[in-house]
């Protein structure tokens, strides 16, 4: 089968992204001299809703600084290992941990979760009865291995995070780590002092 056949079997969605690309690409201009090493020396930690762009809400811009994304920005094994590669290998110096209001990992549990996916693979919905399968065919039970990481209280969340991210033997105490939390309705970040206090340098 030729590329341009592919090409044309594929999602719109799939369509409206390689069209952006090749425009992106088309005006890249020195952008492919950057280096390796984010110019500004940080790293953020935060969740990969939609709703957040950290390039606006911290104003960067490609080059500046190191962001990892995951489902509530948590400090999962994986996040924590893209540290310390951020800072060992590429001189990161501070890190921010970002979570935001209205987080879909306060909309569920481990248990909740598990049980859908033990069921089917299909995407749930939810209503004022919770969560639920629209069918159950096809489900696995490999979730129970994974830790979802959900959380009730967004500020503890934060507190959580910087506290391991702080107390983790891999991460040096000389290096910042900072806790906040984006606000959707404003855009703004909005610190959580306990956190940041835990995370002090030292």
């Amino acid at each position: 089968m030729s590329n341009t056949l592919i090409q044309q079997e594929t999602s719109k969605v799939h369509k409206e992204v390689l069209g952006a690309n090749e425009k992106y690409a088309s005006e890249f201009g020195k952008k492919g001299e950057l280096a390796l090493p984010p110019a500004r020396s940080f790293t953020i930690l935060t969740c990969m809703d939609a709703r957040l762009d950290p390039a606006k809400y911290a104003g960067l811009a490609e080059g500046d600084a190191h962001v990892i994304r995951n489902a509530g920005g948590r400090a999962s094994d994986d996040a924590i290992r893209s540290l310390v590669i951020s800072y060992k290998l590429l001189g990161t110096k501070e890190f921010f941990v970002i979570h935001h209001s209205d987080c879909g990992m306060q909309l569920f549990t481990d248990p909740i979760i598990r049980n859908l996916l033990s069921k089917s693979l299909k995407t749930a919905t939810i209503d004022s009865n919770g969560w639920r399968n629209l069918e159950e065919s096809g489900g696995s039970d490999e979730a129970k291995f994974i830790p979802f990481l959900t959380f009730e209280n967004l500020e503890q969340s934060v507190i959580d995070d910087v506290k391991r991210i702080r107390n983790h033997p891999l991460i040096p105490k000389d290096i910042p780590v900072y806790g906040y939390y984006y606000d959707v309705k404003t855009g703004k970040l909005v610190e959580v002092k306990e956190a940041t206090k835990i995370g002090r340098a030292s």
